[in-house]
Formats: C-alpha cells, sequence, structure tokens
C-alpha cells in the first residue's frame, strides 16, 4: 500500500516562544518600514537589508510541510477533478492573505491511457504479463508515455544503450538491426524522453520501452510526454487556446508531426532486467558496461519476444493559471514573476509540490511584509503554472497570449519546480543574473552545515567555482520566458536528481523520510527566492551584470573554435562580443555611478529609469524573429534546445547546423555552419544596441 502522509516535525512552538517571535516581528517591521525613508543611497540600501532580515525571520518549516501534507492527500493530474482541486487550495491560500488575485483559463490538448499491456515469451517456457504499474498506488494513472499513439507490436527485444544515434552506430557495426523490434533503452546519456523515441522512429524500431536504473525504487515507472518539436498546446502553436480562439485540428500536419509514430512507455528497472537478462546476441559493448547497473549481458535482438499494446485517447481540457499580484508603489508597470507548476503525474512531492509548497510559503511571508507596511517598488506577480507536465503547457500558453506586455514589462522570471530533491544546491539563470545569485546565496543559512551560508557551501562543494548553469534545456517552466520571450530567468532548486522521479513513490513519506527531513532545504530555497524577488523588486537599480554575459559569450567562441572547420570564420563573433562586451562595461560604469548619487530628484531618477530599460531590454536582443531552423518557436539564438545535445548547449542554430547537415555537399554546409555564426553575431550586436540605447 502506498503510505499515508504523517507529520514528521514532532515539536510545536510554544505560545511563549511565538509571542516572542511575534514582537520581534512586530519591532523590526517599525523600524524597517515605518521611518521616514532618507533620501541618501545608504539609508535605501539599509532599508532592504532590514526588509530582507525580516523575511528571512518569518520562515517557518513546520508551515511549509502543512502546505506540502495538503498539496499531496491525493494525485493532481492536470485535466483532473484533482487537479482542478488543487488549483482551488492555491487560490484560497492567495486570497486569505488579502492578496489580489485572478485566474487564466485555456483549452488545451491532454494524453490520457485508456489501456496498456506487455507480455514476455522467453525462450523457455510460456508467455509471462508484466507488471505496468506501481503495486497497490490507488488513484495514481497508470504508466503511460502522454500523446504516445496506439498500437500493438509483437517483436524481439533489443538493448541501445541509451538511444543516442551513436549507440545505434555501434549497434550496426556490431551487425544488429533494430528495425522491427521493440527497443529497450536506459534513461539518461542527455537524452530526453521525447528524443529517444524519434531516434528509434528512425531506425525502424516498431516500438519503445524506457527505463530507469538504480539500486532503490527500482518498482517504480517514470511517467512522462514525448510529445516533440516544442512545447506548449500542440493545437495552437506560437498563439494561446483562449476560448473562442482558433485550433488547429487533430489529423492537421502542423499538429501530426508534434507526436511520434509508433508507441512507446516507461518501464520500472525490475521489469526492464526480468527482459534484458533474457537477452541473446551480441554481447554489450566495453564501453556502455562502464555505467551499466542493469543486469544486461547481450544485446539481442532476442531470443525473447515480447508483445506490447497501447491505447491512447487525446482529450481537450480546460487548465488553470492561479495568480497573485502585488502592485508596485513606484514602478507598478514593472513586473518580476516567480513561478511554479501545480500539476503531478501522481502525488507530487518533490515535482513540484515542493515548490508550489515555496511558492505558498513566499505569498504567506509577502503578506507579513504587507501588513507591516512594506511595498514594493516593481509589481510582483505569483504564478502557479497548469500541465507543466505534458509540455510546460500552462506556462507557455499564458507566455504566448501576453508576449507584448512580456517584452516591455518583465524584469525578470524566478523560477522553482523541485525545490527540495535531495542535498546540494543548484541554480541556473541567464548571466546578467550571476553577480545577484551570489550576493543572495551569501544571506541565507546552510540547511545542511551548521553556521554557513549557503554561498559557502555551495562554493566547496564545486571547488570556489559555483558554476551556475545555464538555460538551454526544455525542462521547466523558464524555457518559454528565456527562450520564446527573451526575459532574464533563473531557476532554482535542491539536489541534482531523486530515485521517484514521476513515480507514485513521489510521495509525502517519502519526502519527509529521504529528501528534506525537517523541511530546511526547503527553507533555505524560499529565502533565496524571495530574497532575489526582493531585490529584483526593490532596487532601485536593476541588478544586472552584463560584464559576465559578455565573458560567457567569450567562453563560447573559445569552446567553438575547436568545434569548427578552419575555412570557418568566427572573426563576426569575435567582434560583435567585443562591442558587446564594451556596451556591458559601460552599462555596469554607469550603474555604479547612479548608486552613488547623493541626490535624488526627477533627472536622477530619470536616468535610472532609462538605464533599467536598458538592462531589461538586452535579453530579447538575443531573439531572433526567424527562430531555429525547423523550430521556429525558439527564438533565442544564445540559449535553447539544440538537436544534438551531446555537442553543445550553447549557440543552439550554430550546433544544429554542425550536426544535422547531411545529404548537402561540403560547399553547402559550410555556408550554412558560417550562416548560423552571422545570425548570433547580429544577435550579440542587437543586445549590445539595446545595452547602449543608442541608433546606430
Amino acid at each position: 500500500m502506498m503510505p499515508k502522509p504523517m507529520n514528521v516535525l514532532t515539536t510545536k512552538p510554544s505560545p511563549l516562544s511565538t509571542m516572542v517571535v511575534v514582537l520581534i516581528l512586530c519591532i523590526l517591521g517599525f523600524y524597517a518600514l515605518h521611518f521616514p525613508h532618507s533620501s541618501t543611497p545608504s539609508s535605501s540600501s539599509q532599508n532592504l537589508s532590514q526588509v530582507e532580515k525580516l523575511f528571512l525571520s518569518s520562515s517557518s518549516n513546520s508551515t511549509i510541510s502543512s502546505y506540502l501534507r495538503a498539496l499531496t492527500l491525493h494525485p493532481h493530474l492536470a485535466g483532473t477533478k484533482p487537479g482542478s482541486d488543487v488549483a482551488n487550495y492555491v487560490l484560497n491560500h492567495f486570497t486569505s492573505l488579502g492578496l489580489k488575485t485572478h485566474t487564466a483559463t485555456y483549452t488545451t490538448l491532454l494524453s490520457f491511457p485508456v489501456h496498456s499491456s506487455l507480455s514476455a515469451h522467453f525462450s523457455e517456457g510460456p508467455s509471462v504479463s508484466l507488471r505496468l504499474t506501481e503495486p497497490a498506488a490507488a488513484g495514481v494513472v497508470p504508466a503511460y508515455h502522454a500523446y504516445s499513439p496506439s498500437g500493438a507490436v509483437h517483436a524481439s527485444a533489443v538493448f541501445a544503450n541509451y538511444g543516442r544515434e551513436r549507440d545505434y552506430r555501434a549497434l550496426a557495426a556490431m551487425g544488429v538491426n533494430v528495425s522491427g523490434c521493440v527497443v529497450m533503452v536506459r534513461k539518461g546519456g542527455e537524452m530526453g524522453r521525447s528524443a529517444v523515441v524519434e531516434r528509434a522512429e528512425a531506425h525502424g524500431a516498431a516500438a519503445v520501452l524506457v527505463y530507469g536504473e538504480g539500486d532503490t525504487w527500482r518498482k517504480g515507472f517514470e511517467r512522462g510526454h514525448v510529445m516533440r518539436g516544442g512545447i506548449g498546446d500542440p493545437l495552437t502553436p506560437g498563439w494561446a487556446g483562449v476560448e473562442g480562439g482558433e485550433t488547429l485540428g487533430l489529423e492537421d500536419s502542423e499538429v501530426l508531426k508534434r507526436f511520434p509514430k509508433i508507441p512507446s512507455m516507461p518501464l520500472s528497472a525490475e521489469v526492464a532486467d526480468s527482459i534484458l537478462s533474457s537477452l541473446g546476441g551480441s554481447p554489450v559493448p566495453l564501453e556502455w558496461r562502464v555505467t551499466l547497473r542493469s543486469k544486461v549481458r547481450h544485446v539481442g535482438p532476442g531470443p525473447t519476444v515480447l508483445n506490447f499494446t497501447y491505447q491512447d485517447e487525446k482529450k481537450v481540457a480546460n487548465i488553470q493559471n492561479v495568480f497573485a499580484v502585488i502592485k508596485g508603489s513606484e514602478e507598478p508597470d514593472r513586473c518580476v514573476l516567480l513561478g511554479n507548476h501545480r500539476d503531478a503525474w501522481t502525488y507530487g512531492a518533490v515535482d513540484p509540490s515542493s515548490g508550489t509548497a515555496a511558492l505558498l510559503d513566499i505569498a504567506r511571508r509577502f503578506s507579513v511584509l504587507l501588513g507591516l507596511g512594506w511595498k514594493p517598488r516593481r509589481t510582483i506577480i505569483l504564478c502557479s503554472w497548469d500541465a507543466e507536465e505534458f509540455g510546460m503547457i500552462g506556462s507557455t500558453e499564458w507566455v504566448e497570449q501576453n508576449l507584448i506586455n512580456l517584452g516591455s514589462k518583465a524584469v525578470a522570471y524566478l523560477n522553482v519546480d523541485c525545490a527540495a530533491q535531495g542535498p546540494g544546491f543548484f541554480v541556473g539563470s541567464t548571466p546578467q543574473l550571476d553577480s545577484l545569485i551570489l550576493e543572495v546565496t551569501k544571506k541565507v543559512k546552510d540547511p545542511d552545515s551548521e553556521g554557513v551560508s549557503i554561498y559557502e557551501n555551495w562554493a566547496a562543494a564545486s571547488a570556489g567555482s559555483n558554476k551556475i548553469q545555464r538555460l538551454s534545456g526544455v525542462d521547466s517552466d523558464f524555457a518559454p520566458f528565456v527562450q520564446h520571450a527573451g526575459v532574464p530567468s533563473i531557476d532554482i532548486y535542491y539536489g541534482r536528481d531523486f530515485p521517484v522521479y514521476h513515480t507514485a513513490f513521489d510521495s509525502y513519506n517519502w519526502m519527509a523520510e529521504y529528501a528534506d527531513p525537517f523541511f530546511h532545504r526547503h527553507v533555505a530555497v524560499t529565502g533565496v527566492w524571495g530574497l532575489l524577488a526582493l531585490h529584483l523588486a526593490g532596487d532601485p537599480i536593476l541588478p544586472f551584470n552584463y560584464v559576465s554575459y559578455a565573458n560567457e559569450l567569450q567562453l563560447y567562441k573559445n569552446m567553438l573554435s575547436n568545434l569548427v572547420d578552419q575555412k570557418i570564420s568566427l572573426h563576426p563573433l569575435t567582434l560583435s562580443i567585443e562591442e558587446f562586451a564594451s556596451a556591458a562595461k559601460e552599462a555596469d560604469d554607469e550603474s555604479k555611478k547612479l548608486r552613488l548619487q547623493e541626490t535624488e530628484g526627477c533627472v536622477v531618477d530619470i536616468k535610472k529609469r532609462a538605464l533599467n530599460d536598458r538592462l531589461m531590454l538586452a535579453e530579447k536582443g538575443f531573439l531572433d524573429a526567424d527562430g531555429l531552423q525547423g523550430r521556429q518557436w525558439f527564438k533565442h539564438l544564445v540559449y535553447g534546445p539544440s538537436s544534438n545535445n551531446e555537442r553543445l548547449n550553447f549557440f543552439p542554430g550554430i550546433s544544429d547546423s554542425i550536426t544535422g547537415s547531411t545529404g548537402v555537399t561540403e560547399t553547402e554546409r559550410l555556408a550554412s555552419i558560417q550562416h548560423e555564426i552571422w545570425r548570433v553575431a547580429r544577435a550579440i550586436r542587437r543586445a549590445a544596441s539595446a545595452l547602449t540605447g543608442e541608433f546606430t
């Protein structure tokens, strides 16, 4: 049976201690928020510092725990009644805090399983039916891949490692032909689910079974979607699925190309091993064995034959995003957005409810500040997205509907998906926010080490490099903001991964026992998330540093020089990066001078506003109206998904031209690469021009 939720926080604060805390908060609030503001920059920063202290001191791990327990009582898949109930829970929470709330509803295409079965006929003995979901998982949707087509396959099993192109080349070198077979692939190798199915389909496979390796939780099935070619509702590609709006038909060619043509589904490690251990044929290549934990010694095909059937139902359903808005007092037309998705494949304690619990606590803490008289300089919007698990649908539809306003008003988007999935702090961002991240992490206590900040532990774990990841993937709701709208963004989480991802074991009990027993990591993420928002919504001059961006672009150019043919010229990139670096330095110098201004007034305010506009808009310079070749929805030419993740995770258009130029002459191939280099160079120049604010 699935375990019932329990409260692991066994101690509660006494009434006396609660009264003391409230008294301290009131005193802090009085001094921080009710004294007249001096006109000097030092008092302004001191005031923000007091607000930060008040925000951090109002943390409560028991409160976050109670939110998580309420969110995970039932599975809440998008497009279902329990999913709608969780939306109402979030909406009521925002409303109860006195925040201005609203919802946005979209009509979108979702996918659900009707029937599935898998049996194996081993070389000796009768056919054996294999389990396709976790034991005793009441109310949990059966294991499936959303948007997989229906199909019935009776064929030999073959093992294809991670399902990468080079894995198929290795099989071909051994004389193994996967055409017409059921291909079994292990999760990993920088290959997403949809890419694995697409590769198998290209090599003639009849079906795909994907499993996760692991020493624990081996009965879990990792659900997920296999839609390809972008994100968002497949019936409204590029525009929002609003009621009464245009939608494409299911048989439209634009829609059909989003779905694979062969069926697939997830397997547990336990079920996968029962098949893989029975394969014959050629031995597993030596290079695969280094990381292989499955009980597989031979790749097949066969002698085991699999009988796999799957019936899918695609449904048009309503999804709902929920928002709470805190209006800015001085610049209400500038917005800082904090977002987390709400829908889950199962109970979703880690993914996404740990992030939702953190968002609810952010709302509670901001409500405390508002009650003490605080008002943000700029507007803050708390966003609870729906249908992320089906391909970032909720956030994407909203971004598409609000694209113009985002272009002129969005300061930054701050995303938390899985707030706590284990030890270790991780963060991804667009580079102009690097300095702010480092500053904020120095102010929040590390949840796993006494007496040190997150920054100190993070620096020690990464040999002092504080490695900030970049946002080229399409694995959470930052994707439409960065890659389609060009909004500076951050993604925060604790723990690299977790063994119950998208399984029925992702429950409150698992969180309380394994990922974050005392909810201290939740508190830490909430602290970082909130402080980032306070700076971005409160600092008179936006805390953006484009010198970091220039350094990152230079690094990418250097890495690219080791990959391209000498006949390719990187000179356009070199010149554009130099121009961008110069503009970044000028903007940074201007920021420092304005921060030192000792007098306030109309002229200074106008200068700050003008600089902030340029800092906001520069990221949009990296967008290209034509988008990536064959994937026009993705507009960002520095960060976006490459068709070959094994090589580059930046300059996706250049990466695609290097790896995807097949069936053309060498002259055409080189011309294609050079053209993409010119496109990136022009984008970098646009960003530099936005930073300077000057016409040519």
